[in-house]
């Protein structure tokens, strides 16, 4: 006699499958995005900059404009308030400028495109494309999905000696980025982590605020074995402003449990408790005795600084860091980095930028694009703080995945294949700071 299954009939947001289903197809484009993530090959061009460009998730980016264009003609109605259009466009203005005032604008055009694509068309079509809290729901989940499968591979990588090179073994979690890529799944698992602690702290009590809970768990492990300093510093800060807005008591709690899971993975299982422990004393050690790639990185941002004193409206025009920095920097900065492990070779990995993505506007777009991409982001924070009455789990996570950017920019730039997903990321929170939302 055969036994009936009977099939859960919610998903993990909460709603039901078919409806889950339903809007996963409607958004198919946005979710392509994130899903081709996962396809390996690291590459997509030099790190740092404009570069990394021409990866898979990059072309169904391209897909997505496009999908989302041919929807905004066939309906005729006008698809950005005022204020979108002015916030999200607001960027354009300094990249622009910087490309037609550079000493060489033909070099600097690659550099236009993939700054619109990034920072203003790709977060726009997210935003058209997500319809409400739900479609928000399907896309931070799917956010959630991809750090839980990049998280994974990079725990294997570290158990089986299999990932990028770090202090002559090759242990350090990159998932399927590759070694050329080594801060590619820590900004994915940061993402995944941010946004589920967002759901966990926002929802009510549920399969869907327990599934947040244990995802955010679980995305702690491979966060510590990315070692990536700049993502635990931004990760750290952020969780712990949304437990701030979350309420007093409950951040001191989920403090507590945090740190006694750390004390088990880190301490009491050992894992990488040598190493994550060095890697945890060298961020207090960045003035007294910095290491080498902390010295390179004071390098190019001193390099930067020069740049955009000679040039201070405008910079020095995209794309044009790379080739002032030798003129700029000092003798303290080495040829370039080393990468090797997690089935490339070894080589040497120019330091194309300075690491910053503030000084590297600065530097490229002046003062007036940094004050132009800023501004936009600034905008956007301010406006999801001020809806948090309207959804505490919308506004934590959008709130969450703002921050960590705007912290996370002051150690690294875009650049590599997961700069897309930034501008995923951005669109989806550009979506409830911006688009008209009802109170939950």
């Amino acid at each position: 006699m055969a036994t009936a299954v009977s099939l859960p009939r919610t998903g993990p947001a909460g709603f039901g499958v078919r409806e889950w289903a339903r809007r996963a197809g409607a958004l198919s484009p946005v979710l392509a995005v994130i899903a081709l993530l996962l396809v390996p090959g690291g590459g997509g061009g030099a790190q740092g900059g404009t570069g990394g460009t021409g990866t898979v998730a990059d072309a169904a980016s391209g897909l997505l404009v496009l999908i989302c264009l041919v929807r905004v003609v066939r309906s005729g109605a006008r698809p950005l308030s005022r204020t979108a259009a002015v916030v999200l466009g607001l960027p354009v203005f300094g990249i622009c400028l910087a490309a037609i005032t550079s000493n060489d604008p033909g070099a600097s055009l690659p550099g236009v495109a993939r700054y619109v694509q990034i920072f203003v068309l790709v977060p726009a079509a997210v935003l058209l494309m997500i319809r409400d809290r739900r479609d928000f729901a399907v896309v931070a989940w799917a956010l959630v999905g991809l750090a839980l499968l990049q998280g994974g591979v990079g725990v294997v990588q570290y158990l089986t000696g299999t990932g990028a090179s770090y202090q002559g073994e090759d242990i350090r979690a990159v998932g399927t980025f590759g070694a050329t890529d080594v801060m590619g799944m820590a900004t994915v698992v940061a993402y995944g982590l941010v946004i589920a602690t967002g759901l966990a702290l926002g929802g009510t009590a549920g399969r869907a605020r327990t599934a947040a809970l244990v995802c955010a768990g679980l995305l702690f492990l491979p966060l510590v074995l990315s070692f990536s300093r700049g993502a635990w510093i931004a990760t750290v800060l952020t969780c712990a402003l949304q437990l701030v807005l979350s309420g007093l008591r409950r951040a001191g709690r989920v403090a507590l449990v945090a740190a006694a899971l750390g004390v088990v993975l880190v301490g009491g299982l050992g894992i990488g408790s040598e190493m994550v422990k060095e890697r945890v004393t060298s961020i207090t050690q960045v003035a007294a005795a910095p290491d080498q790639s902390v010295t390179d990185r004071y390098t190019m941002w001193a390099a930067a600084g020069r740049m955009w004193r000679s040039e201070p409206l405008t910079g020095v025009g995209l794309k044009g860091f790379p080739a002032y920095r030798d003129s700029n920097a000092s003798l303290a900065l080495s040829s370039g980095s080393d990468t090797a492990g997690a089935g490339a070779a070894f080589q040497r990995q120019p330091l194309l930028s300075p690491h910053n993505m503030y000084l590297l506007v600065l530097s490229e777009q002046g003062l007036i694009g940094l004050l132009a991409l800023a501004g936009s982001w600034a905008a956007l924070l301010v406006a999801a703080l001020r809806r948090r009455r309207l959804g505490a789990d919308c506004a934590l996570v959008a709130v969450g995945v703002l921050s960590w950017q705007l912290i996370d920019f002051f150690y690294a730039d875009i650049g590599g294949p997961s700069t897309v997903l930034m501008s995923v990321v951005l669109g989806l929170a550009a979506w409830w700071s911006l688009a008209e939302v009802r109170r939950a």
